[in-house]
């Protein structure tokens, strides 16, 4: 990690243990989740998001405004609303990203759940993700959160992280492993 990115988590850290700390405190986990899926949906989908808390163009008076209507907007909670306002203030939306990640990170330990990132060839129907978080579950010994994603370039199977442990079945890297065994004989 470079020392940019581990500053950037460590700033986004402290806000995200203020902020779930403050929704602990007021019982409302759920909303604060909810208001996390939010953030993070429009930071993906919206280009001009990501120009505002990226961007040094804009002064500090335009990003406090700006996020503060699109939190009114998004209807996300006071204190997540405050924060990114205080954030906008100080400069720091810029570890927005990192936050969204930090937050997700205290929620589901909270909640005794574990996240797994799982790359499909293809989409995988309700019935078989379902089964997968029960074998994940089976192995890791906690509650798994599949957070999916679908890439052709597989050609067939999974690649599954959960924590530090990263299975690959794909027929992607099978055919890279048999290629390089071929390489090593020949």
């Amino acid at each position: 990690m470079s020392e940019t990115a581990s500053i950037s988590a460590g700033i986004a850290a402290r806000y995200a243990t203020a902020i779930f700390e403050l929704a602990k405190e007021d019982k409302s986990l759920p909303a604060l989740e909810s208001d996390v899926d939010a953030l993070e949906t429009a930071m993906t989908e919206s280009a001009d998001l990501r120009s505002l808390i990226a961007s040094p163009v804009y002064s500090r008076d335009a990003q406090g405004q700006a996020i503060a209507a699109i939190g009114a907007k998004m209807g996300l909670s006071g204190v997540l609303t405050n924060t990114l306002a205080l954030m906008a203030s100080k400069r720091r939306l810029f570890v927005l990203p990192q936050l969204v990640r930090s937050l997700r990170g205290l929620i589901a330990d909270e909640k005794g759940e574990v996240t797994a990132d799982v790359v499909a060839a293809q989409e995988l129907t309700q019935a078989q993700a379902d089964k997968l978080a029960q074998t994940l579950k089976a192995s890791v010994g906690k509650d798994v959160k599949i957070n999916l994603a679908v890439d052709e370039a597989l050609i067939g199977g999974l690649v599954v992280k959960v924590g530090s442990k990263m299975i690959d079945t794909s027929i992607a890297s099978r055919l890279a492993n048999l290629q390089n065994a071929m390489k090593e004989v020949g």
